[in-house]
């Protein structure tokens, strides 16, 4: 099994550690560390963006489910 098709079962923290890690690699690495660290780049990104933004759309959901209706105005004389 390779490191991309173990990221859907990673945790958030290990995921954003990987990715952390491999963006250090693809600057700093030897060639090889650089070549795979260039290989699963795309997949970690692409992992941690639709992450994001699945916590995003939930914490919208919870906000709207939880916003209480507006005061009803009343007409001033």
């Amino acid at each position: 099994m390779s490191l991309i098709d173990k990221i859907p079962s990673m945790s958030d923290a290990s995921l954003g550690n990987l990715l952390t890690n491999a963006r250090h690699l693809a600057t700093a690495g030897g060639p090889k560390q650089q070549a795979d660290a260039a290989e699963i780049l795309p997949a970690l990104e692409a992992a941690m963006a639709e992450r994001k933004a699945a916590k995003t759309a939930a914490a919208a959901e919870k906000r709207a489910a939880n916003k209480k209706p507006a005061a009803p105005k009343v007409a001033k004389a």
